[in-house]
């Protein structure tokens, strides 16, 4: 724990790469997940990796606990045998109370350090989880010679972890960003509910009865279960300077109630969501992209603006300092995207 906040952004071990002031600021609609004890996967990530922002081996969580070694491996010699290019890559190690998490580290740091981007902590409870993973992973960047900081994304994930979000994000400038983790935080807090994220039919509200007719149907709607605690871990990220995103949608066969998540968790403020199967990529892709439409009124507002005071009127709505605010945010989200995107830049017009 830093007590002199001048410190926050010295290395932790002599020799390790200076920690990022800034976290950078790149397209991550879909963290796309692979198991790497899958033989047949090796062959296949050439052909994936230019279709998504963010390429994630998976050692955790979906890993049979035998195979836990070989996905290790195979991850390393994934990344030692492709070029990412601008996909970002990243890695889910095992938990901080699990007995492959420190072999994960020492031999994906070790061996791949200069080519992994982030490394995604489940499980983590609060600041002291993180804190540990940025010491030994300052060790092993000084021992390995890493030029480059490898950065932490923490999976809020028990019940522990939503009390103590906002220091889980402040708790080290490695902080990447935070992602919801449905599942594991519903059998934390003792919810009672199997599905991997989603709404729920039993969590809804319905309307009031007709009192001119009280035995008629009545409407109900179905609630999300998760947005207090999207909310929550938005706020947390954007105070801190990191980046939110949506877990897993376990209904692959879906599509449909999948992208409502998804849109759900743009329109609150999230940056990308997981996708767990190939057909999740497009669907991420499209709901983490700013609609064409929406940018075009966006450069129109903050044109007509100038320097965004006062009050102008722009095809018939009211704009003024607040939504010239939101149509920088379209805008700078639109710019990212266009330079990863050559059709949406086109559609962008930029």
């Amino acid at each position: 724990m830093h007590s002199n906040p001048k410190t926050f952004y010295e290395p932790l071990a002599i020799g390790a790469p200076l920690p990022l002031k800034e976290i950078p600021a790149v397209p991550m609609r879909m963290i796309h997940f692979f198991d790497p004890s899958n033989a047949r996967m090796i062959d296949k990530i050439k052909d994936i990796i230019p279709t998504v922002d963010v390429l994630l081996g998976n050692l955790e969580d979906a890993v049979a606990s035998n195979n836990k070694i070989i996905a290790r491996e195979g991850l390393i010699k994934i990344a030692s045998a492709n070029d990412f290019q601008d996909t970002m890559l990243w890695t889910r190690i095992n938990s901080l109370d699990s007995p492959w998490f420190l072999d994960d580290v020492i031999s994906l740091v070790s061996t791949i350090g200069d080519k992994l981007d982030v490394i995604m902590l489940p499980k983590v409870n609060g600041p002291r989880d993180i804190q540990f993973l940025d010491q030994l992973l300052a060790q092993l960047e000084a021992k390995n010679n890493i030029k480059k900081p490898i950065m932490i994304h923490a999976i809020l994930e028990t019940a522990i972890g939503v009390a103590n979000v906002e220091s889980i994000a402040t708790s080290s400038p490695r902080m990447q960003g935070i992602s919801l983790g449905p599942a594991d935080l519903a059998a934390s807090r003792r919810m009672k509910t199997t599905r991997v994220g989603g709404g729920h039919p039993g969590y809804l509200v319905r309307n009031d009865p007709d009192k001119s007719n009280p035995e008629s149907s009545r409407q109900i709607a179905q609630q999300d279960l998760w947005h207090y605690t999207i909310a929550r871990m938005v706020d947390a990220c954007n105070i801190s300077g990191i980046y939110p995103f949506y877990g897993p949608f376990g209904d692959i066969g879906d599509q449909l109630a999948c992208e409502d998540q998804f849109r759900n968790a743009f329109l609150m403020g999230c940056v990308g969501a997981w996708s767990i199967h190939p057909s999740q990529i497009t669907i991420a892709k499209r709901v983490f992209s700013p609609p064409p439409e929406e940018v075009i009124f966006a450069k129109k507002i903050i044109n007509e603006m100038g320097d965004g005071s006062g009050v102008a009127m722009i095809d018939g709505k009211m704009q003024d300092d607040a939504t010239f605010k939101q149509a920088q945010v379209m805008i700078r989200t639109a710019e990212l995207i266009a330079k990863r995107d050559k059709d949406l830049a086109k559609l962008y017009k930029l």
